[in-house]
């Protein structure tokens, strides 16, 4: 189970975002590395926008195929190479996401590759069974 924590002694999220997620219960942990906007056969999405909405499908399809859901993600840490492009990644990833609240990074960085515009990690949790 994930669970959002509100502290009343620090600033609001100025986002849709948690400042903490305490995951109880935890039955498995799930570590996704840095994952680009490459289609299933290699090529680079297009622009900004294309590369966004192929990085959550990466995402979405390694949450899968590792039997879990948007919904167990805990934290995000996000690269950007342009941080002009950072409301639409939001909108982008908000889209993805809905109400789901995670911890998240963004941060301005040269990514290895000069045409990749976004890079995306991530850490899921799925909640043990209750017996």
């Amino acid at each position: 189970m994930l669970k959002v924590h509100a502290s009343p002694d620090i600033f609001k999220p100025i986002g849709p975002y948690a400042h903490a997620i305490e995951a109880t219960s935890v039955e498995r942990l799930l570590f996704i590395s840095g994952t680009m906007g490459l289609e299933p056969d290699g090529r680079l999405a297009g622009d900004f926008e294309a590369q966004a909405i192929r990085v959550w499908s990466n995402i979405e399809a390694t949450l899968k195929a590792a039997g879990m859901a948007r919904t167990n993600l805990a934290k995000l840490t996000i690269w950007l190479a342009n941080p002009k492009d950072w409301r639409l990644g939001a909108e982008i990833r908000q889209r993805y996401l809905g109400d789901h609240k995670v911890t998240m990074s963004v941060v301005q960085v040269g990514l290895v590759d000069t045409d990749w515009l976004i890079e995306v990690e991530g850490v899921a949790a799925r909640a043990a069974e209750s017996a």
